[in-house]
């Protein structure tokens, strides 16, 4: 019998501030169905000048440690694409930051928003060649645009860590997996650049393209029907793509198209990233935390995993709720990450938005402004100084 590997425990986080959408659609002259309709959006996330992909991914991964120690983690993988450094993982200062053994092997892995779902594949394997070890994969990210740029009402930031693990507490991952890679240039960040550029009619084309791509794969590798899942959660650069992926996977199938059915498998997979915003590689597993944390009973459902990252790759898989995943949930801490956020008008936000560590090698303190546990406290002779509280 094959070993059962999955999702043991998932914990999330989130920035700081709060940007709501309508003082964005005030400062644009916007009508806010824009926003609330058009993209599926309400608010942003915002990170504080003193927060990054390393308090973010500290901050959601804690709880794991508390809760299950860290004597069996031999492997962390962060995944992000708002990378801090080009040699340096950030997963490194994290394994500092939240007391993992020396005997830790540490990775960081890019591939725009699909890197999680790799580290995820990544780890069910190393499981798989060591059943006696854990591996923790973080997904982290802030998401950055230009000012007055039409991604810049898709902005978010948010970290997600998941426990990977024998005999998971939460979903079962199950094999196979349907992967794609095309070549296209929808989404990408220069190294000399900070803010990302996309063609937005490119990239929902080339997100399209995908959900294709790995059904089809994914069938031909034996995979379940599309009857037997109960829902879907799908990469969410704003959460109406999700209901648009959702449709063309149903055409694509020859099947109904009806909206009832098309909300009713995504479920509850929206309700994070409504409210947080675009949070690349983390976004996917924020529609699974949401969808464990709403619905009614998922006992032994099939979920279906749509993963894409632009540039582009893309990958399909399922996974199966566990008996008894209710009482290892973390729905009340993840909803005290969204609600206490600290709302901030344009102004503050753009602030926020132009705010840069001074690159000439000195000493430079940010200014303490998170609430959280971690905190990026300064940079000194061009290395990132961190403090837990």
């Amino acid at each position: 019998m094959s070993l059962s590997i999955g999702i043991h425990d998932l914990s999330l986080a989130t920035g700081e501030f709060v940007l709501p959408h309508t003082a964005l659609a005030a400062h644009n002259g916007a009508d806010i169905g824009k926003y609330h309709v058009g993209i599926g959006q309400e608010s942003m996330s915002v990170t504080a000048a003193d927060e990054d992909i390393v308090t973010l991914a500290a901050t959601a991964a804690a709880p794991l440690i508390a809760r299950h120690g860290s004597d069996r983690i031999r492997t962390l993988i962060l995944a992000t694409e708002s990378s801090i450094d080009q040699a340096k993982a950030a997963g490194v200062y994290v394994h500092s930051l939240i007391g993992l053994p020396s005997a830790t092997r540490v990775v960081e892995l890019k591939q725009a928003c699909y890197g999680a779902t790799a580290a995820l594949q990544f780890a069910v394997g190393l499981v798989r060649r060591d059943p006696a070890q854990q591996v923790l994969v973080i997904a982290s990210d802030v998401s950055r645009y230009d000012l007055d740029s039409p991604g810049e009402a898709t902005q978010g930031a948010a970290a997600v860590a998941m426990l990977v693990g024998v005999n998971p507490a939460l979903v079962r991952i199950e094999d196979p997996s349907g992967v794609f890679t095309a070549d296209v240039m929808d989404f990408w960040r220069p190294n000399y650049r900070d803010t990302a550029l996309v063609d937005g009619q490119e990239s929902v084309g080339a997100y399209l393209q995908a959900v294709e791509g790995t059904w089809k794969d994914y069938t031909e590798q034996g995979g379940r029907t599309l009857e037997e899942f109960a829902a879907f959660c799908y990469h969410q650069p704003f959460t109406k793509m999700a209901h648009k992926a959702h449709r063309h996977l149903l055409n694509y199938c020859g099947r109904d198209t009806d909206p009832t059915a098309v909300t009713a498998a995504l479920g509850h997979t929206t309700a994070y990233n409504r409210v947080i915003g675009n949070s690349y590689t983390a976004s996917l597993y924020l529609a699974l935390a949401a969808l464990l944390d709403q619905a009614d009973d998922l006992t032994g459902q099939n979920i279906g995993f749509l993963s894409y990252g632009s540039g582009s790759v893309a990958e399909f898989f399922a996974g199966t709720v566990v008996a008894g995943y209710q009482d290892h949930l973390r729905t009340a801490a993840h909803r005290e990450a969204i609600t206490r956020r600290t709302e901030v008008d344009y102004a503050g936000y753009r602030a926020l938005h132009e705010h840069r560590l001074p690159a000439d090698g000195g000493d430079h303190a940010t200014p303490a402004q998170t609430t959280g546990p971690y905190r990026l406290a300064g940079i000194s002779g061009h290395k990132r100084l961190y403090t837990t509280r």
